[in-house]
């Protein structure tokens, strides 16, 4: 079978919900033994015998004796976890920038940190979501372009750091994807407005729509299965043309 990954444990942070969700269910149907690491958990995982580790990313003390359980042996890290915030400098306060540095960055190195003992051991993957911010500016988001653009940055130091390891370490960077945090910012922000906002949205995408949450999860099973073996080092934008064909 393409794409098996029978007998490999992976880690997904943020996978209760939105892209994260659809990554562990994905991983989970290809075989993979699959720990979700949230503040949440969605009570649906279990059933199909989706693990929640409720642990805060940015404390890496707790991070690190969460994960102890299953560190002997994690196969796949997906660093998911992520949060936004609109606003250009003038509009971002200090506590802000932190609050996404935490999360976005520091979140993503305790993660890593956390778990290369055990995959250098053995060899692994690690996939950072990234975002197409990472390559090109959009407005009236500095805190979010930074800490993805660091995210990028941090995915070239591992893979060129532990190569020789067998570790791979590639990033994906989405377009805006239709989750159901975009609909609860459009319902928020623009009441009565919902499908001319959502429209709009849509059409910020050269292709003419949003990405559904399962074509990441699907470029994501890819770089985690033994077909992509020789690839590392590489960020996957998976944006419907935004950063090649914005503009033209």
């Amino acid at each position: 079978m393409k794409f098996d990954l029978s007998g490999k444990k992976a880690v997904v942070t943020g996978g209760s919900s939105g892209i994260g969700k659809s990554i562990a269910e994905t991983l989970k149907k290809q075989g993979a033994q699959v720990f979700i690491v949230d503040l949440n958990e969605n009570p649906s995982h279990e059933k199909v015998g989706i693990h929640t580790i409720l642990a805060d990313i940015t404390q890496a003390d707790e991070l690190k004796s969460s994960l102890e359980p299953l560190s002997n042996n994690i196969d796949i890290l997906i660093n998911n976890a992520g949060i936004g915030f609109v606003g250009n400098i003038e509009q971002t306060e200090e506590k802000d920038f932190d609050r996404l540095y935490q999360v976005n960055v520091k979140g993503v190195f305790n993660c890593i940190k956390a778990i290369l003992p055990s995959m250098k051991k053995n060899g692994g993957v690690i996939i950072n979501i990234a975002s197409i911010v990472s390559h090109i500016a959009v407005k009236e988001r500095l805190a979010y372009t930074m800490t993805k653009g660091a995210v990028l940055a941090m995915t070239n130091a591992i893979a060129k750091d532990y190569i020789s390891d067998g570790i791979r370490c590639n990033s994906v960077s989405p377009a805006r994807v239709h989750t159901s945090f975009v609909d609860n910012y459009i319902e928020k922000n623009y009441p009565g407005k919902e499908k001319e906002m959502f429209d709009n949205l849509s059409q910020t995408q050269p292709i003419g729509r949003m990405a559904k949450p399962q074509e990441v999860a699907d470029l994501v099973l890819y770089l985690c299965s033994d077909e992509a073996a020789f690839i590392t080092g590489t960020d996957f934008p998976i944006d419907g043309g935004f950063i090649k064909l914005n503009g033209n």
